[in-house]
This record gives C-alpha cells, sequence and structure tokens, in this order.
C-alpha cells in the first residue's frame, strides 16, 4: 500500500510553503528516515524524512509553493531488495502519481531524446530521472554532454548539479560576461518574509541608532590567558559574543526599559532577559534565542552559541529556537564590517551590533598607543527607550567589555570563578 509523504505544519498561522529542494530523484529508493526534501517556511527551513523504505514517486516541483498538509510525494513500500539512493525506472510500482508539469517536462525530454541519434549520445539510450530532464532543461544542457560526462548510468538531480557545478569551474572567473543575461529565480519565502518584516521594522518604529567604541584590550588579554583552561573543562573556547551577551545581562539590569516593547497600548517589561543570536544560514539570517540568558554562567551561555552557530550552518535551526526573545546580538565584525546600523528585530525594542575590532591610534593617558578598537552600535525604538537609557546602557557595555575580569568574577579570584560557575 503506497504511503503518502504530506508538508507538516511548521507552526501556528503558517498555511503554506515552498519545496525547496528534492534530495532523492523520482522513481529512486529510499530508505526509512532518510530525508527526502527541503521545505521552506516564512520561518525557517527544515527536511521531511521518508517514513518507510521503498521507491519515491515525486508529485511537485522544486519551487513550488504548496499549502500545509498536501501530498508531495508517495512511498511505494519495498521488500528490501532495493538499495537507498538506487535509481530505480519511474515506472516501476503502482504509485504512478507525478504531477502532471513533471509528466510534461519528461515527455519532452524524451521527446527530444527520440529525435538524437543514439550515436551522437554515446550509447543506445538516455536515461534521467524527471527532475533531471527538467533541471537540464532550465539550464540549457544537452543530452549529449550529460551522457559523455556519466557513460551508461541513470542520470539523477545530483548528477546534473555536479555537471552544472564542474562546468562553472573551468568557466571564466569573473561573474558577469558579454552576453547581456539576466538571471531570474523565485525568492524563498524565508526572504520574502524578512523582507516584509524589515520593511515594517522602519515603518512601524522610530529607530534611531547611538554608536561608541570599545578598546578590546582586556577582553583579548582575558581569552588569550584563560581559553585552554576553559576549553580543558568545558569542551568550548571563551568567544567575543558569550561576553558581549554576558554584558548585555548585567547592564540590561541597571537600563531594563531597553529590555522592554510595546504590545498595543501596553509597555511589557519582561523580568527575564532572553537574548537571539542572529546568525548567518545558508538561506538567510536566523534568530536563535538563548533563554534566560541572566541566569547562565559564560561557559553556559558559550555552549549555546556554539550549539546554535552549528545549528545554522547546519539549516538544523527550528522555529522553537527563534520563538520570543527580548533583546538582539548581531556581529557584522565577522563578515569584516567596521561600522554599520543593525535593524531592529520585531517586537524587541533594541539590538546591539558588534564589528570588527581593528587596531588604531588612540588617547590613553594621554599619550597615543596602538589599541584594538571595536565600534559598536545599539539601535533602538525612540517610542520606548530614551536618549538617556539608550547611551548609559551602551556605556555600562562598554565599561564591562573594557573590565571584563570585573564584570565575571565580582572581586574573586578570576580562575576559580570562571571555572566554577
Amino acid at each position: 500500500m503506497a504511503i503518502e509523504i504530506k508538508v507538516p505544519s511548521p507552526g501556528e498561522s503558517i498555511t503554506q510553503v515552498q519545496l525547496a529542494k528534492w534530495l532523492v530523484s523520482d522513481g529512486e529508493q529510499v530508505g526509512k528516515d532518510q530525508e527526502v526534501v527541503e521545505i521552506d517556511s516564512d520561518k525557517a527551513s527544515f527536511p521531511v524524512a521518508s517514513p518507510e523504505d521503498g521507491i519515491i514517486k515525486l508529485n511537485a516541483a522544486e519551487g513550488d509553493t504548496i499549502p500545509v498538509g498536501a501530498v508531495i510525494a508517495v512511498i511505494e513500500p519495498s521488500s528490501g531488495s532495493g538499495t537507498p539512493g538506487k535509481n530505480l525506472p519511474a515506472s516501476s510500482g503502482p504509485a504512478s502519481t507525478v504531477s502532471g508539469n513533471l509528466q510534461a517536462v519528461s515527455a519532452a525530454a524524451e521527446g527530444e531524446r527520440k529525435n538524437t541519434p543514439a550515436t551522437a549520445q554515446g550509447h543506445d539510450s538516455f536515461h534521467a530521472s524527471p527532475l533531471a530532464r527538467k533541471m537540464m532543461e532550465e539550464k540549457g544542457l544537452k543530452n549529449p554532454d550529460l551522457a559523455k560526462a556519466f557513460p551508461g548510468k541513470k542520470i539523477n538531480r545530483n548528477d546534473v548539479e555536479a555537471f552544472i557545478k564542474g562546468r562553472k569551474a573551468n568557466a571564466p572567473s569573473s561573474a558577469f560576461s558579454t552576453l547581456r543575461k539576466v538571471e531570474r529565480k523565485k525568492l524563498t519565502t524565508l526572504r520574502i518574509k524578512l523582507a516584509e518584516r524589515l520593511v515594517a521594522v522602519k515603518n512601524q518604529t522610530a529607530m534611531l541608532t547611538t554608536f561608541n567604541e570599545i578598546n578590546m584590550t582586556a577582553t583579548l588579554k582575558l581569552k588569550d590567558t584563560y581559553s585552554e583552561v576553559f576549553k580543558a573543562k568545558y569542551g568550548v573556547g571563551i568567544g567575543l559574543m558569550s561576553l558581549f551577551a554576558k554584558a548585555v545581562t548585567v547592564a540590561l539590569q541597571d537600563f531594563p526599559q531597553v529590555n522592554s516593547m510595546i504590545d498595543g497600548d501596553e509597555l511589557v517589561s519582561p523580568k527575564y532577559v532572553d537574548i537571539g543570536i542572529a546568525v548567518s544560514a545558508p538561506k538567510g539570517l536566523v534568530v536563535p534565542v538563548i533563554r534566560n540568558a541572566e541566569l547562565l554562567s559564560l561557559a553556559e551561555l558559550e555552549i549555546k552559541v556554539k550549539e546554535y552557530a552549528v545549528k545554522a550552518r547546519e539549516g538544523k535551526i527550528t522555529i522553537d529556537d527563534m520563538k520570543g526573545g527580548t533583546f538582539t546580538i548581531t556581529n557584522g565584525g565577522v563578515f569584516g564590517s567596521l561600522m554599520s546600523t543593525p535593524i531592529l528585530n520585531p517586537p524587541q525594542s533594541a539590538i546591539l551590533g558588534m564589528h570588527k575590532i581593528m587596531e588604531r591610534p588612540v588617547a590613553i593617558d594621554r599619550q597615543v598607543v596602538i589599541a584594538p578598537m571595536m565600534y559598536v552600535a545599539l539601535s533602538y525604538d525612540h517610542r520606548v527607550i530614551d536618549g538617556r537609557e539608550s547611551v548609559g546602557f551602551l556605556i555600562k557595555v562598554k565599561e564591562l567589555i573594557e573590565d571584563p575580569l570585573k564584570m565575571l568574577t565580582m572581586g574573586e579570584d578570576p580562575i576559580t570563578l570562571l571555572l566554577d560557575m
């Protein structure tokens, strides 16, 4: 009996998603719990796995917008004789429910194959999955080229992608040419939602930004001095993001208004700090949240930061990871940014932007010295936060980062407290 693979609900209020990428080909033997497709919602991307072993039939194409609950593929259970990942003929099994679009593409490709001499193809016939044929048509690839590159093999999506990648590697380095071509591709639902939110922030808040600069000498010395012993105990080093997160939790105790937000005609002031950490994922910026950051030690903060960085890199950040948040930190310095104006993460009222550490001449004790300096920026909603709170908060963060031992140890022995907290 055929088993349907349906689009799961990514969360409340989400009624449709976008099929981002098939991880298997039509007619391929798949294994139970093998990830077969990547889905994009307006909040996150997530994979969908096969519920059973069997032969998969695809009902939708990459880029399609699909309602939640719709059937995107069918698994025809197998007796176990097949090997997951092996391409089988698309006609095997009774579950021939491939969408009309894919059938049309397959038919067109089949017609092209029949009109191409066997000698030009490299062997008697050209075998490719429907999705592979569709990709070839979109990219303007010809059967003989693929047949020559993969002789005697049924070509799937991965083969086409590898062929395109290899062709790009041998192409001229410039992304532009004299042919005046234009590339168009559909925006992901995540990118569309992000665009809507960013425009809404600009239109619906009174956003301002205040800047300061921090002498990072003491913080970098702390990292150099204690990172190895810290890593030996906790498995992670001391990172700048966790140090700034710690400084933010302390500064927000003095300036709770910066941790507040507007809800209708009410001002909401949480008595906790949930810090969002903006991280770059393959499909866009995501902001996972460290909950109750004010209760966490430096080691616990660093572990959470590293965990989210790995999940983002692998595209495994979930919607639950991103729910809530009272304050956000973003680090443009990892990309080389010297100064920027971070944009608010609604409904929050403030966001702290870190930047690149650069050695610059500064005046210290009436002497000009070279020091590692970082510009920091606090963007805030002026409807909630006045200049006194915004400037005072940023100066407090500056003081804490410039004297991190005082922030972390409160006068106790640094190494003892850093390892035990």
